[in-house]
């Protein structure tokens, strides 16, 4: 075991804890399944394709953008979202650091 746990969290751990607390909803990752590489969605169209309501969908955006996994565009009266790249790869980064040797020697006693 580390002997690290009693530790700060790292900082790049804490400004991205907001995006594995997104993923802890199944329709938040449902929502974010629906994107294809480059695809841009209303919520209208995530609507119909799922079984929530508009402002639940709506509801599930507003966390998965404070949380850095979309962002969205605005043109005319409809807001386009569209999935972050830098955030997939900022989450895998860290989600393979997960049981890693630890990046900085531990001190000998």
């Amino acid at each position: 075991m580390r002997p690290s746990y009693a530790r700060n969290v790292p900082r790049a751990w804490r400004r991205t804890a907001r995006m594995f607390v997104a993923l802890g909803d199944e329709h938040r990752q449902r929502i974010l399944l629906m994107f294809e590489p480059g695809e841009r969605l209303t919520v209208g169209q995530i609507v119909a394709a799922s079984t929530l309501s508009r402002s639940a969908v709506a509801h599930h955006l507003k966390v998965l953008r404070e949380a850095g996994w979309v962002s969205g565009e605005r043109r005319g009266t409809w807001i386009w979202y569209s999935l972050r790249p830098e955030a997939v790869a900022r989450f895998r980064e860290l989600a393979s650091r997960v049981g890693a040797p630890p990046s900085v020697p531990h001190l000998a006693p």
